[in-house]
């Protein structure tokens, strides 16, 4: 009987280790976080974002006014949502204000997350080219956010540092949900508002598997005709609840396209009492179902 030829299976091997090995690589690449963002909405069947802006001042009556409250307040928040939203989007000013301290409680906050969730870290950087290299590298690779909040104001070179890592995300700030909105992103310019040209001009720098738009609830006629506009582009949409954004019209306004619609205070400070994780579940719920898909 001839014998193997033990060259042969030893290159064999090699092939088929190679062969592993790339397709692992490949899986690697393609696992985009755009690519996380719809298996989590396929996943959850529905487009809630839920804010984590949690402050001292605004902690459940029973609990001490600290920051290690805070940090079991964030615990307790993400244990009684974390099988219901798509994304979680935290604020992370509410952090920084506490200094060393606020920022460990940001990391150990985001180390509790569910892994197949989508994390927002709501930034709203955006400075020189080197100083927006540093934001996205402690926004990226210290904190492991997979996409954040960018100002255009300062043009491409400050929002490009951004972009240009290769698996991450970026929802530029366009109309968003507060009353000052209309300061300067309402103003016209050659015929059309200010917000449209900062639309038009940025999708130029990435494709919507990279860039997306901070489009605020308070604004359903004009989120309407941004959907028509730019029907790929994911939209984070803030400002219902609080702030008076209505989810219906949100809805109707977005067209079934990919997005995320946040809500913070309407389900973090639902209950001030000892219920309020027990209170927090129920409204996520709620919200979760007005946002199915």
């Amino acid at each position: 009987m001839k014998q193997p030829n033990k060259n042969f299976e030893n290159r064999l091997f090699y092939v088929n280790f190679d062969f592993y090995f790339l397709a692992i690589t490949i899986g690697l690449e393609m696992s985009n976080s755009y690519n996380k963002l719809e298996r989590a909405i396929n996943s959850r069947k529905n487009m809630l974002c839920i804010g984590l802006d949690s402050t001292i001042a605004k902690l459940p009556t029973h609990m001490p006014k600290t920051a290690e409250s805070l940090l079991k307040f964030n615990f307790q928040i993400i244990e009684a949502t974390r099988d219901i939203p798509a994304a979680y989007k935290i604020n992370t000013a509410m952090y920084e204000e506490l200094g060393e301290q606020g920022w460990d409680i940001l990391k150990k906050s985001i180390s509790v997350l569910p892994d197949d969730v989508f994390l927002i870290l709501d930034a709203k950087r955006g400075d020189i080219g080197n100083t927006s290299m540093s934001y996205a590298k402690s926004l990226f690779d210290t904190y492991h956010a997979d996409a954040v909040t960018v100002a255009p104001y300062m043009g491409e070179d400050s929002v490009s540092p951004f972009l240009e890592y290769e698996n991450k995300f970026v929802f530029l700030l366009a109309l968003t949900s507060n009353k000052g909105s209309q300061d300067f992103q309402r103003l016209i310019c050659d015929g059309k508002p200010l917000y449209k040209h900062v639309i038009a001009k940025s999708s130029e720098w990435a494709s919507h598997e990279k860039l997306g738009y901070v489009v605020g609830a308070t604004h359903p006629g004009e989120l309407g005709e941004l959907r028509d506009e730019n029907p790929k582009r994911v939209f984070l949409i803030p400002g219902v609840g609080a702030q008076g954004g209505d989810v219906n019209k949100v809805m109707k306004a977005n067209k079934g396209d990919l997005s995320l619609i946040n809500v913070s205070r309407g389900i973090s400070y639902a209950s001030s009492g000892e219920d309020f994780a027990e209170i927090a579940r129920q409204k996520a719920i709620e919200y979760a179902q007005s946002m199915a898909i």
